[in-house]
């Protein structure tokens, strides 16, 4: 017992004196000043047609009968692009998903996103967005909650309008300002 004692308090005291004399992790980065940049862009969810961008991957019994659509669950990978036209210049994809979460007369959506920026200074970063989304309302907000690239330790606010919903095909078109802080 003195022995296995002994044994386990050297052990300790190795693995101690190893672990001070590790050098630290190199930092992968160095925090510049913080900035604020504002972003604006459209977000194009295209249900019909050839190339369709989001897709219903899940639904409750009784969300066809919802007026709300209630527990529908899409997934997304919708173009944005610099100006309303879905033929203007592509600046990213928003990939993500939406859930269909209010049960009463008006839709809510939970939103849960990552804009994936493929142009320009931002190529190769992307943003988080997530929310609650209302789109019978003007205005809706969403928290920015992270990012990475450029957008490390983001934070911030995601503004959606719609620019254009087509009632037929079900597709939108929304603009889009983002204000976000980062480094």
């Amino acid at each position: 017992m003195g022995a296995k004692r002994f044994l386990t308090t050297t052990t300790l005291i190795l693995l101690l004196v190893s672990a001070s004399t590790e050098k630290p992790p190199e930092e992968p980065f160095h925090l510049g000043r913080e900035k604020l940049t504002h972003l604006r862009f459209y977000w194009h969810d295209i249900f019909t047609g050839p190339n369709p961008t989001l897709v219903q991957v899940a639904s409750a019994a009784s969300t066809n009968t919802s007026k709300t659509n209630f527990g529908a669950v899409m997934v997304i990978d919708d173009p944005l692009t610099e100006h309303p036209e879905l033929t203007s210049k592509l600046i990213g994809r928003a990939q993500g998903q939406y859930i269909y979460a209010s049960s009463k007369d008006a839709i809510g959506l939970a939103m849960a996103m990552n804009f994936v920026f493929v142009e320009g200074k931002y190529n190769g970063s992307t943003l988080m967005v997530m929310g609650r989304n209302s789109p019978l309302l003007r205005v809706r907000e969403m928290a920015v909650v992270g990012g990475s690239g450029q957008f490390r330790f983001a934070r911030g606010y995601a503004q959606a309008s719609t620019y254009n919903f087509d009632n037929v095909t079900l597709n939108a078109n929304v603009e889009y300002n983002v204000f976000v802080l980062h480094y």
